[in-house]
């Protein structure tokens, strides 16, 4: 059994879901801020950064909601998720994170998805 705690962060992103979720489900578009390069073959996703390459595989997805990535590593039921939250009144669109750390490393794992969802926003051209 695994040590890891779950958390959850919000990021408002000013995109529409379609053009979001492209950044989320695809290979090209996760390549564009997520990893350095994404390859995948049917369910396995290649995640590749500097020197080092790890496999995930989707768990789940639903077009223009969410994606779910589970580690080939992990040996336990720990994953990753990105979810599109569109508020029916105000119309604005929230990336919804759920991942999974070590309970000393979770602020640290915050500090990295606020970095990686800038890398994001910077390509969609979102404030």
């Amino acid at each position: 059994m695994s040590n890891k705690v779950k958390f959850e962060i919000e990021f408002v992103i000013q995109s529409s879901p379609q053009l979001l979720y492209q950044y989320l489900a695809t290979p090209s578009g996760l390549s564009e801020w997520f990893a350095d390069n994404v390859n995948s073959r049917g369910e396995m996703f290649s995640f590749i950064w500097d020197d080092s390459e790890e496999e995930a595989k989707l768990l789940k997805r639903k077009s223009d909601e969410f994606v779910k990535f589970a580690w080939e590593d992990n040996d336990d039921d720990t994953y990753f998720e990105m979810k599109i939250i569109v508020d029916e009144i105000t119309k604005d669109v929230s990336l919804f994170i759920t991942d999974f750390a070590e309970e000393d490393e979770v602020e640290e794992a915050k500090m990295l998805w606020a970095n990686q969802i800038s890398d994001l926003k910077q390509v969609l051209g979102s404030r």
